[in-house]
């Protein structure tokens, strides 16, 4: 990068301001810079305003303008941070990973408030990514058995750090769960689980022109998109693999697409599924459902 002087502090803020109003609104990027300040500085919001004069010196000084940099080519905060926050516990992201979502910890909140904390569970998480799923039950439900599986190695390798600084266990598989004949085989032992939930890939290619270019240009198309014609084949192999390794009694929790709501029901209630219960996310859009063997 090239050398510049050095710079204060109130200067860079206005600098980012006036560099991305063309793409961020303004109260998200006061959101960055404070992000950036709390990562960079250690500064909480308050400090920024006592410091304002203070100049920002070398290392610090590249790492605020790279990161401007990254912010104009609409690079995720998290990504340009390397951590992101999930029902109030920390996860390092990266480009093998998804960016946790909202709408995602509605579907571990209804896991936890569902599950009891007194008894031992087996809970089986599909699509690992950055591990958020499994390892915020596996905080939340100290005593239950945990496992997860995804297809990609690089994704599993983020989510053992961010299960091991967030102090839990869990089991990961690296497996294409549509080349998975049997839950069994994966952990190459008989188990049935008590809740098994995914967050798929479930935005159809048709729905592209809906999604920002933060995400269409930084995050792993693998694990958003799936084809316009069969848009629900995870679900099925997952509800396919759920009736053989479920408990009678187990739960069944899905994130789906907003638009999919019907034909999820439909599906679920085909393979002798029954209490099929369809949830909305804090946006209003059909995103959770849930189903009892």
């Amino acid at each position: 990068m090239q050398e510049t002087k050095n710079i204060q502090l109130k200067a860079i803020k206005e600098q980012f301001k006036n560099e991305l109003k063309e793409i961020y609104p303004v109260e998200e990027i006061q959101t960055f810079f404070n992000w950036l300040c709390e990562s960079f500085l250690g500064y909480k919001p308050y400090q920024i305003t006592q410091n304002s004069d203070d100049y920002l010196e070398g290392r610090v000084k590249n790492q605020f303008l790279l990161a401007l940099k990254e912010l104009k080519e609409e690079k995720p905060i998290q990504y340009i941070l390397g951590k992101a926050y999930f029902y109030g516990l920390e996860f390092e992201v990266n480009k093998h990973t998804l960016i946790p979502r909202p709408e995602t910890e509605e579907l571990v909140d209804w896991i936890i408030k569902e599950t009891s904390k007194e008894k031992s569970r087996h809970i089986l998480d599909i699509g690992t990514g950055s591990g958020c799923i499994p390892i915020t039950l596996a905080k939340h439900l100290p005593k239950a058995k945990v496992f997860s599986v995804d297809i990609s190695g690089e994704a599993i390798k983020t989510a053992q750090k961010n299960a091991l600084n967030n102090e839990v266990e869990i089991k990961f598989r690296e497996k294409d769960i549509l080349h998975t004949e049997s839950l069994s085989e994966l952990f190459k032992e008989e188990i049935k689980f008590d809740v098994i939930v995914s967050n798929p890939p479930y935005v159809r290619l048709l729905e592209k022109k809906e999604i920002k270019n933060n995400v269409l240009r930084h995050e792993p198309e693998s694990a958003l998109f799936v084809d316009n014609e069969n848009p629900l084949i995870f679900y099925k192999k997952i509800t396919q693999l759920a009736t053989q390794n479920l408990k009678k009694g187990g739960k069944l929790y899905f994130e789906i697409n907003q638009y999919l709501g019907t034909e999820m029901v439909q599906l679920i209630k085909m393979n002798s599924f029954h209490e099929v219960e369809l949830r909305k996310d804090l946006f209003g859009n059909d995103r959770m459902l849930k189903a009892v063997k």
